[in-house]
C-alpha cells in the first residue's frame, strides 16, 4: 500500500515538473540574438554582433525568423510581447516592402511569395482562414488592392494582407493632451513595438513608440478580437520579411515574449548597434588641429579658391521648386556616367522620340538600372523631362516601373529606372525569334499586371493620373515576367473629379481613341480605349495599325468584323500554336472590344476591367441580336454602368433586341 502511494507522488511530481518545464517555454527574451537558437530560413541570418537581420540588400526575397520551440494557446489564452527593429533603405524616401510580427503553425509559411506579401501568404492562399495566421505589419509600400491606407503603417492582420485594422504609424505623446505624433518606418532608426493580448477580454493592444521613450499609455491600436478562432493549440512566434526592387534590410534587435503574463521589459543599454549608414566620424584631432596647421596655405590660395567658388556659383545647377517638393533620389552626372561606362554605344538598350536609353550598373551598390537620356535635338525635352519627374517620382506600384533617380548638367536630362531584365513587350511579341517563348499564360499574367497599374494611375494614388501612351513598346517585363507600364513622358495629373485642360494631340496611331481628334483631351476613358487596342495586339500578335500591309482595317474593326460573323477565335495569335484557355481568350477580346467603343461613356472604367479579368463580375454574353444593337443612342442611356447592371439583372433573358438598329454595340458607326 505504502509503495502504491510513493509512486503515485512519484508521478505527480514528475508530472509538475513537466509543467513547469512547459511553463518556462512559454516566456523568452532575446536582448540581442548572439548565440540564440533560431529557426531561420530565407535571407534571415544573425550578424556577427548579434542582430537579426530578416533580409538583406537582395532584390524581391523574403525571410523567415522563429522562436524554434512551438508554443502552447489554450482557449481562453493571453499573450504579451515587445520587440525593437529597424527598417534601413539604401534611399531616404523608398523602401521595401516592411516586417510582421507572426504567430504560425509552421516556420516556413510554405508557398509565400516576397514583394507586397511580406513572406506571409500568395496569390492563392490570402484570405484563407485555413492559414490559421495572425500578424502585425509594418507596412512601407501602399498596395490598393489590400485596401492599405498608405504607405507607412502599422497593420493588423489575420489570414489575410487586407488588416482588420490599419493606422499610420506614430505614436500618442505621453503629456497630458496625448497629441499624435508621426513616425516614419523606414527612417532608420530604432523604433519598439509592444503586442498586448488580453484573451479573456478578447482585447488586443498595439503600441509603438521611437526607442528612447516610455511606452506611450495610450495605444496606437486598440480592438476586440478573438483570436482563438484562428490560432492553433500549437502555434510559432516569430518574425517575416520581404523586399522589392529598392535595396532594403531589415532588423530586429531585441525581443521579449510571454503567455499569460506580461513579457519582460528589453535591456536597451546592450541592444546590438546597428551598421553605421555614411561616411566613418573624423577624429577630432583633425577636425580641431587641422585648421591650425592649414592657416598659412589657405592664406595663400584663397585667391586661387575664391575664383573657384565664383565659378561653381555661375555654373550652378538650378534648382527648382518642384525639385525640392516632389523630387526623387539624385545622382550625379560622374555616377551615371561611370555606370555606363561613358554612355557606350554597346550600353544602348534603345532610342525614341523621347532619348536614347542605356543599361548601368551604379558604381556604389552594383544595382542594375535602365538611364534615359533626353537627346538635345528634342524641343520638348524639359517639358518631357518634368512631367516624368512630377508624376512617376512619388508613384509607388509593383506594376509601374519605379523611377529612382535623375540628374540635370548643362541641359542634359537623365532619369534612372529599375532595369527590366526582360525588355518591351513589343519585342517579344513581333521578334521572330523570342516569340514563341510567350505563351498565352504569360500574356493574361501581363495583361492583368497592366490593368492593375492603370488603375493605380486612375484611383490609387492621390492624383489622377492621366497616362496617354499605353502601349505594348511601353510595358516593360522584369526577371518575372511581370508587366510594367512605363515611360511617363506624356503623363499628365489631375486633382480626382476635375475636368482636364490639355488640349494637345498626342499619343501613337492605333492607340489613340477617336475623340482624341476632337477634343485633344487626354482622360480615362482615353487611356482605356488604348487599353482596349493592347488588349487585342496581345491576344492576336497584331500591330493595332499595320503601316507595312495593303490590309486597310485596322486592328479594333478586324476584330469586330470577326466577332460579328462568328469567327473571332481566327483572330487569335497564330504563334500561340492553340495552346490557350478559349474562355481567357474570348474574355480578353471581349473586353478589349468593350474598352475600344467609339463611344466614352460606354466603355468600362478600369475598376470594372480588373473586375472582369479576376472574374469577380462576368462580362455580357454577345449574342447576334445583342450585337447590332445601339445601345448609347438609346433613350435613357447612360453609359457603361447601365449597359452592365441591365445584364446583370436580367442575365437568364436576352439582353436587348432590336431589329432595326444600324449601330454597333462595339464600334459605333466605324
Amino acid at each position: 500500500m505504502q509503495g502504491i502511494v510513493l509512486n503515485t507522488l512519484l508521478c505527480l511530481l514528475l508530472l509538475l515538473f513537466k509543467a513547469k518545464a512547459a511553463s518556462d517555454n512559454e516566456s523568452f527574451i532575446f536582448n540581442g540574438f548572439r548565440g540564440a537558437n533560431m529557426s531561420l530560413n530565407g535571407l534571415a541570418e544573425i550578424t556577427s554582433n548579434g542582430l537579426l537581420r530578416l533580409t538583406n540588400t537582395t532584390k524581391q526575397q523574403k525571410g523567415h525568423a522563429f522562436y524554434p520551440t512551438p508554443l502552447h494557446f489554450n482557449t481562453s489564452f493571453s499573450f504579451s510581447t515587445t520587440f525593437v527593429f529597424a527598417i534601413v533603405s539604401k534611399y531616404d524616401d523608398l523602401s521595401g516592402h516592411g516586417i510582421a510580427f507572426v504567430l504560425s503553425p509552421n516556420t516556413d509559411l510554405p508557398g509565400s511569395l516576397a514583394d507586397h506579401y511580406l513572406g506571409l501568404f500568395n496569390e492563392t492562399n490570402n484570405g484563407n482562414s485555413s492559414n490559421h495566421v495572425f500578424a502585425v505589419e509594418l507596412d512601407t509600400i501602399l498596395n490598393p488592392e489590400f485596401g492599405d491606407i498608405d504607405d507607412n503603417h502599422v497593420g493588423i492582420d489575420v489570414n489575410s494582407l487586407r488588416s482588420v485594422k490599419a493606422h499610420t504609424a506614430g505614436y500618442f505623446s505621453t503629456d497630458g493632451n496625448h497629441g499624435f505624433r508621426n513616425l516614419s518606418l523606414i527612417s532608420g532608426q530604432p523604433m519598439q513595438l509592444w503586442v498586448d493580448y488580453d484573451g479573456p477580454n478578447m482585447e488586443l493592444n498595439v503600441t509603438l513608440s521611437p526607442i528612447k521613450a516610455s511606452k506611450p499609455v495610450v495605444p496606437l491600436m486598440s480592438i476586440t478580437i478573438d483570436l482563438s478562432n484562428s490560432t492553433l493549440d500549437s502555434m510559432y512566434a516569430g518574425f517575416s520579411s520581404s523586399t522589392g526592387s529598392v535595396l532594403t534590410s531589415h532588423y530586429i534587435l531585441g525581443w521579449s515574449f510571454c503567455i499569460n503574463g506580461r513579457a519582460q521589459d528589453l535591456d536597451l543599454s546592450h541592444l546590438p548597434s546597428l551598421p553605421r549608414i555614411g561616411p566613418k566620424e573624423k577624429p577630432k584631432v583633425l577636425t580641431v588641429g587641422l585648421p591650425h596647421i592649414l592657416s598659412v596655405v589657405v592664406l595663400t590660395v584663397a585667391s586661387i579658391v575664391g575664383v573657384t567658388l565664383w565659378r561653381r556659383r555661375k555654373f550652378a545647377e538650378v534648382m527648382e521648386d518642384w525639385e525640392l517638393e516632389n523630387g526623387p533620389h539624385r545622382f550625379s552626372y560622374k555616377e551615371l556616367y561611370t555606370a555606363t561606362r561613358g554612355f557606350r554605344e554597346q550600353e544602348l538598350l534603345g532610342a525614341g522620340g523621347f532619348g536614347r536609353v542605356y543599361k548601368g550598373v551604379l558604381p556604389k551598390n552594383k544595382c542594375e538600372v535602365a538611364i534615359k537620356r533626353v537627346s538635345h535635338e528634342s524641343r520638348q525635352g524639359m517639358r518631357e523631362f518634368v512631367a516624368e519627374i512630377v508624376s512617376i517620382g512619388r508613384l509607388r506600384h509593383r506594376n509601374i516601373v519605379q523611377l529612382l533617380g535623375y540628374c540635370r548638367r548643362k541641359g542634359e536630362l537623365l532619369l534612372v529606372y529599375d532595369y527590366m531584365s526582360n525588355g518591351s513587350l513589343d519585342k517579344l511579341l513581333y521578334d521572330g525569334m523570342k516569340k514563341d517563348t510567350l505563351d498565352w499564360s504569360q500574356r493574361f499574367h501581363i495583361l492583368r499586371g497592366v490593368a492593375s497599374g492603370l488603375l493605380y494611375l486612375h484611383e490609387g494614388w492621390e492624383q489622377l493620373v492621366v497616362h496617354r501612351d499605353v502601349k505594348s513598346s511601353n510595358v516593360l517585363l522584369d526577371g518575372d515576367m511581370n508587366g510594367r507600364l512605363g515611360d511617363f513622358g506624356l503623363a499628365r495629373l489631375y486633382d480626382h473629379g476635375t475636368d482636364p485642360q490639355t488640349t494637345h494631340v498626342v499619343g501613337t496611331l492605333g492607340y489613340l481613341a477617336p475623340e482624341i481628334s476632337k477634343t485633344g483631351k487626354g482622360t480615362t476613358a482615353t487611356d482605356v480605349f488604348s487599353f482596349g487596342a493592347f488588349l487585342l495586339e496581345v491576344a492576336c500578335g497584331r500591330r493595332p495599325i499595320n503601316l507595312r500591309t495593303e490590309e486597310q482595317m485596322n486592328l479594333v474593326d478586324w476584330v469586330l468584323d470577326h466577332w460579328r460573323r462568328g469567327t473571332v477565335i481566327e483572330t487569335v495569335d497564330e504563334g500561340l500554336g492553340g495552346e490557350y484557355a478559349v474562355e481567357e481568350v474570348e474574355l480578353v477580346l471581349k473586353l478589349g472590344l468593350l474598352c475600344a467603343h467609339i463611344v466614352p461613356s460606354a466603355r468600362p472604367s478600369m475598376r470594372q476591367v480588373m473586375q472582369s479579368l479576376d472574374r469577380d463580375v462576368e462580362l455580357p454574353n454577345f449574342s447576334q441580336d445583342y450585337m447590332n444593337v445601339g445601345i448609347p443612342h438609346m433613350e435613357g442611356y447612360h453609359g457603361f454602368d447601365d449597359f452592365f447592371m441591365s445584364y446583370a439583372t436580367s442575365s437568364d433573358q436576352t439582353f436587348m433586341h432590336s431589329s432595326t438598329a444600324e449601330v454597333s454595340l462595339l464600334s459605333g458607326e466605324r
